[in-house]
């Protein structure tokens, strides 16, 4: 009667330990960390602002309106390149004499370019961040269109005139045609993230081009010099498809506590179950391969035949990867194969039922060994 009392207790008692090692496992499963990638996108940019032409006048005379828009990728967190479009307006200014006034006159010009963009704040790159920083530099075209006739005609007049020029043999403008001339660029932009899609920013070039940009022949007949501008504008830096995706990395698995071990210590006294030792066969790989060797085909077999010769065993494959070598990405791909390839076997050239196989992957977030190399492993463990 004691005997049956012993056995009905360690029987309620395994069955509530297994309940909640299934309901512990499950919980375990939902645990880990969310790893946010980023994902290179497109962008379009559109922007205004205003214009400072470096010149010989008063600094607010110099001042005119700019428009830029751009379209763009960003192929990492930190580097990006954009094609820009720069128009409107530029000014540049003369002075008549000591005692009088400086005046300035204006033209249009467009202004394509190509730009790199390097955002420091990508080096610590994170989708939480709310402040881009970096620098930018391009090379492009200014292509100015000719001034208006008249203006240019009285403008010339007056600026080889003896009240401008005294030695009346000083040619300050070049001929009033349109012209292209190369331009480079460099500058720092500032944005703010408003939501994952949309951006507000300021930014802020130093360009410098040709002499003929402004007409004045400051730098000799051949057009020798150079002309100078700066840019500042603010606007909207728009993404155009998802700039990250995020990843769910599960924690490691809890190790297997066996149960019914401690209910066959308990329950059967007077005659003790044959213990059968466990067979594990660790299967090694080449590097950045997921083919048995030869050379390893025999342990494949060794856990067949376990299996065979204890038809109540079950065998658990784990696939791993060193980290020496290859990134996450590449090696939880490499373990898994490593794994499967191992299950493969033991289904389709042993006959073995999958019910008895549980197969798993560590990639290289878990190291089994010392040893790197050794690392590229399948460790089965047959009981």
């Amino acid at each position: 009667m004691k005997m049956k009392k012993l056995i009905l207790s360690a029987l309620m008692l395994t069955a509530t330990m297994a309940g909640y090692a299934q309901e512990t496992t499950a919980q375990d499963e939902q645990k880990g960390t969310t790893e946010y990638v980023f994902a290179p996108h497109w962008f379009l940019q559109l922007q205004a602002g205003g214009q400072y032409t470096t010149g010989e006048c008063d600094f607010g005379k110099l001042l005119s309106p700019n428009v830029q828009i751009g379209i763009g990728r960003q192929f990492t967190p930190v580097i990006g390149a954009r094609l820009a479009l720069k128009a409107w307006q530029g000014k540049m200014g003369y002075e008549k004499s000591i005692n009088t006034p400086k005046e300035s006159y204006k033209f249009t010009y467009f202004n394509p370019s190509l730009d790199l963009m390097i955002n420091f704040a990508g080096f610590n790159y994170s989708p939480k961040h709310i402040v881009d920083y970096g620098i930018i530099a391009g090379i492009g075209a200014n292509i100015r269109s000719k001034m208006n006739e008249d203006d240019y005609n009285g403008l010339n007049t007056y600026l080889t005139s003896n009240a401008y020029n005294p030695n009346g043999n000083y040619v300050p403008l070049y001929e009033n045609k349109g012209n292209t001339l190369v331009n480079g660029k460099f500058g720092a932009f500032l944005d703010f993230k408003v939501s994952d899609a949309v951006k507000l920013g300021l930014e802020a070039t130093y360009n410098l081009t040709g002499s003929k940009f402004n007409l004045k022949n400051e730098g000799g007949k051949d057009g020798s010099g150079s002309d100078s501008y700066v840019n500042l504008v603010i606007g909207a830096k728009i993404a155009l498809g998802k700039t990250y995706t995020t990843r769910f990395i599960p924690a490691p698995k809890p190790e297997i506590v066996y149960v019914d071990k401690i209910v066959e210590k308990i329950v059967e006294v007077e005659k003790p179950a044959p213990v059968v030792e466990p067979l594990r066969r660790d299967i090694f790989f080449e590097i950045n391969k997921t083919v048995i060797r030869d050379s390893e085909a025999q342990k494949v077999k060794d856990i067949a035949d376990y299996l065979n010769a204890h038809p109540a065993a079950k065998v658990m494959i784990t696939g791993y990867a060193d980290a020496g070598t290859g990134n996450d990405r590449i090696n939880d791909r490499l373990a898994k194969g490593r794994a499967d390839v191992v299950v493969k076997a033991l289904k389709e050239k042993y006959g073995i039922a999958e019910s008895r196989i549980s197969f798993d992957s560590k990639g290289s977030r878990v190291q089994p060994f010392a040893d790197n190399d050794s690392n590229r492993v399948s460790i089965c463990i047959a009981e």
